[in-house]
């Protein structure tokens, strides 16, 4: 981890323009994640700060895959090999692109308001992003900076990988990063926190940049901006207070969401309770080593539950890795991030990780996820939600085969890179959604998938990542396995 949060990320990354200070330049934010990071910049060089709207263009029934991104301006960019790959149509593309322009003129109004956008034509334009992986993103927005005009164009964030420059073809007449590390899996890796930025959040940082550089100015959301050091966003459900770091302060007795139909309360504890309605009240968000049991002894784990997460996907990891892999600890922290639970724990004491033959007992595995299952059921932190499995490589056989218990609960399951063939008589009885995720050069495991998805007898879906290997060390890809992972549980735990 390289950032606390977006905030200390900014101060990083303005600490390597300093060049830049003096000069008639423009900082350019990317909605939503780059904004937060990119006012930090403008404050530091005492520049103004806009946003620069560009949306990319997901492949239809994959849309966390990018095969594109469109911009302001009609700019538009596209990746070849994705829409060859995934097959899209002209017609495909064409119903795409026509939502992300709606949406990329409903986020002009409501981040600008009926204000102008600023001129880039003559100066120096520093566009900034959380982060650079896929570059399909940031190279739209550099073409649409050069279409309007920009003298020159810088484009710098804190964390990208090596090499990344180079994938831009000269769009950039500079590029800043603070950190390139050699392993890439994706941007939320190198962050403490990095929850979804909101749109008040975005709004909150352009009009304390104006604030700062002249009279204080309200946008449509009734947003009142007092001074660099205190912004208040006022909404229809109460104020949300920022203070000077730019962090959100939500009061200080625990957060609850109180209504007539008795919905599930959180405060700051972790506890939870049943309510007059069946329903579990909680107490607050939970993130906690825990010791899940199983019959003679105990696996060690990791529990994070959001305040009111929608559910909790437990996850299953392979060849013998266990909590601490890289891998699946991005893909929790982006289901974090997306207001799901996640319990990563250890499959196999230490001891029984040293037998290979364990590695691939999927029936063993199975037991343990279980058992798993069964704990985090009773445990207040998980009662009474909805359960999901991810499972990764030997562990995804894992997950189908607990999942094809007929007295399993589980409501959905992602396969990533896994080995489904290990649980195949067990495919057909698995009634939870499957997901399998697999990489596109991984010729031998798509393989395997296939064959796995014609023996399911449940909803499912197999999912390419064009470019990626068994271990979706390419940069960016793992990054799309976490959002193709979030689409998959979110839209099917709600469900519940």
């Amino acid at each position: 981890m390289f950032f606390g949060d977006r905030t200390d990320a900014g101060r990083q990354l303005a600490a390597r323009l300093d060049h830049l200070k003096g000069r008639d330049v423009l900082v350019l934010g990317l909605p939503r994640g780059g904004v937060p990071v990119a006012a930090e910049v403008a404050a530091a060089l005492g520049a103004p700060l806009d946003v620069c709207l560009v949306r990319k263009l997901g492949v239809p029934r994959q849309p966390e895959l990018a095969m594109g991104a469109l911009g302001e301006g009609g700019v538009r960019v596209l990746n070849e090999r994705v829409l060859r790959d995934a097959g899209v149509t002209e017609r495909d593309l064409a119903a795409v692109e026509e939502r992300e322009l709606r949406e990329l003129e409903r986020r002009g109004r409501r981040y600008r308001g009926s204000g102008p956008s600023e001129p880039l034509a003559g100066r120096t334009v520093l566009v900034v992003d959380d982060g650079f992986a896929t570059g399909a993103t940031a190279l739209a927005a550099c073409r649409v900076v050069r279409a309007g005009g920009a003298a020159r164009i810088v484009l710098a964030v804190p964390v990208a990988p090596r090499g990344w420059a180079a994938r831009l073809g000269g769009e950039a007449d500079e590029t800043v990063s603070v950190r390139t590390p050699d392993l890439f899996f994706a941007i939320g890796q190198f962050y403490g926190d990095f929850s979804q930025t909101p749109d008040t959040e975005v709004i909150a940082c352009l009009e304390r940049n104006r604030a700062a550089r002249g009279p204080v100015a309200r946008g449509a959301d009734d947003l009142a901006v007092r001074g660099r050091d205190d912004v208040v966003a006022r909404r229809a459900d109460g104020p949300v207070v920022r203070d000077g770091e730019g962090r959100t302060v939500r009061g200080t007795g625990g957060a609850a969401v109180p209504g007539g139909d008795g919905p599930v309360v959180r405060g700051t504890g972790g506890a939870g309770v049943p309510g007059g309605d069946g329903r579990v009240v909680r107490d607050g968000p939970v993130a906690r080593d825990v010791r899940v049991p199983f019959p003679g002894g105990e696996l060690p784990g990791r529990l994070v539950v959001p305040e009111d997460a929608t559910g909790v996907v437990l996850f299953a990891h392979g060849s013998g890795s266990g909590r601490h892999s890289p891998r699946n600890r991005a893909v929790a922290a982006a289901l974090n991030r997306a207001g799901l639970g996640t319990l990563l724990f250890d499959l196999l004491t230490e001891a029984e990780a040293a037998d290979r033959a364990l590695v691939f007992d999927a029936p063993l595995l199975a037991g343990r996820l279980s058992g798993a299952t069964e704990w985090l059921s009773r445990d207040p932190a998980g009662a009474g939600l909805p359960l999901g499995y991810f499972g990764a490589s030997t562990g995804a056989a894992a997950a189908l085969w607990a999942a094809g218990d007929p007295a399993s609960r589980v409501a959905a399951v992602v396969s990533r890179g896994g080995r489904p063939d290990l649980a195949a008589r067990r495919l057909g009885l698995v009634r939870a959604p499957t997901l399998l995720v697999v990489g596109g050069r991984d010729a031998r495991v798509v393989e395997l998938n296939r064959r796995a998805r014609s023996l399911l007898r449940c909803e499912s879906e197999l999912a390419l990542v064009p470019g990626a290997g068994h271990l979706f060390e390419e940069p960016g890809a793992l990054e799309e396995v976490a959002g193709l992972a979030t689409s998959w549980f979110t839209g099917h735990l709600r469900d519940q």
